[in-house]
């Protein structure tokens, strides 16, 4: 983790300032004077040779000091803080729908292999991974927002708000988990003890989603874990494309503009939440299972 860490810091440093541009035309335009733009390069630090400013930031986050945004002058902490929440709100929404109907039709189409449910969430799962979030978001806003008008198409208010962008998100991590949820339900209920359960006459509901499900979470917490994390810190196209205040969208303003320390502390923000999600999907992995748990 902390290797992984160390390269994600290195590497967003430098390769941001290979990005073509120069934050202080940004700021200033390209005809300002050259004494005002040498006058600004200097107070921000950027007049010097950039090991010395890579050492200037190892040692503002040993302190965790992102450093401040070129363009606001606020704290990049600050401005991260306060647009995560809505980052935060639209993947938590995403992932609840994207469970509520994922599971239960993955566990259905395994229950019903090879007939007519089984070949429809096949091909629902399949439609929901072959369309891509830049056509996605765009048809919800025309079909839900113009067309029938239930909707409001961008910013952040109230739950209203946030339903068509989370179903642009939903919609294909859905399809992922019936999938995922398929192929290990298919598995289980080979096992004996599955057979034994319904020999004994328990229930279909508690068959499949007691004993059934839970001993096939395991590589459906994987994958739940693995895309909730892609949902925390990967969201820049459908918070883009919905203008939703999130960290995504600051990232991308932030590249947009050359705000160097934007970037790297969005950047950087976005990989500890990544690792820190894996870390608890790792931990999760006892809960679901006791038999993870106490092994030796």
């Amino acid at each position: 983790m902390l290797l992984s860490l160390a390269g994600v810091i290195t590497l967003c440093f430098f390769l941001i300032h290979l990005v073509p541009g120069d934050p202080v035309d940004t700021l200033l335009g390209e005809q300002a004077a050259l004494e005002d733009k040498n006058n600004l390069r200097r107070e921000l630090g950027l007049d010097q040779p950039l090991s010395t400013q890579f050492v200037h930031y190892l040692s503002g986050l040993a302190q965790f000091d992102l450093g401040r945004s070129l363009r606001t002058r606020y704290p990049v902490m600050q401005e991260i803080t306060d647009h995560f929440p809505a980052t935060f709100q639209l993947a938590l929404t995403a992932m609840v729908i994207a469970v509520v109907w994922g599971l239960p039709l993955g566990v259905w189409a395994a229950v019903r292999a090879g007939r007519a449910w089984d070949h429809f969430a096949n091909a629902i799962s399949l439609l929901g991974m072959s369309v891509p979030g830049v056509f996605l978001g765009p048809a919800l806003i025309y079909i839900f927002a113009i067309r029938l008008d239930w909707f409001p198409v961008s910013d952040r208010g109230g739950l209203e708000h946030v339903v068509l962008p989370a179903l642009s998100l939903a919609l294909p991590l859905g399809a992922v988990i019936v999938k995922m949820t398929r192929a290990a339900m298919l598995e289980i209920l080979r096992d004996d003890y599955m057979r034994t359960a319904r020999a004994k006459g328990v229930s279909e509901f508690r068959l499949y989603f007691r004993h059934g499900l839970r001993n096939a979470m395991i590589p459906i917490t994987t994958i739940i874990g693995i895309q909730l994390g892609a949902l925390l810190t990967g969201t820049v196209i459908t918070e883009t494309i919905f203008d939703w205040p999130g960290v995504g969208m600051l990232l991308f303003g932030s590249i947009q503009s050359r705000d160097y320390p934007l970037v790297q502390g969005c950047v950087l923000f976005v990989a500890c939440i990544y690792v820190f999600v894996n870390l608890l999907t790792d931990l999760t992995y006892g809960v679901v299972n006791p038999r993870v748990r106490l092994a030796e």
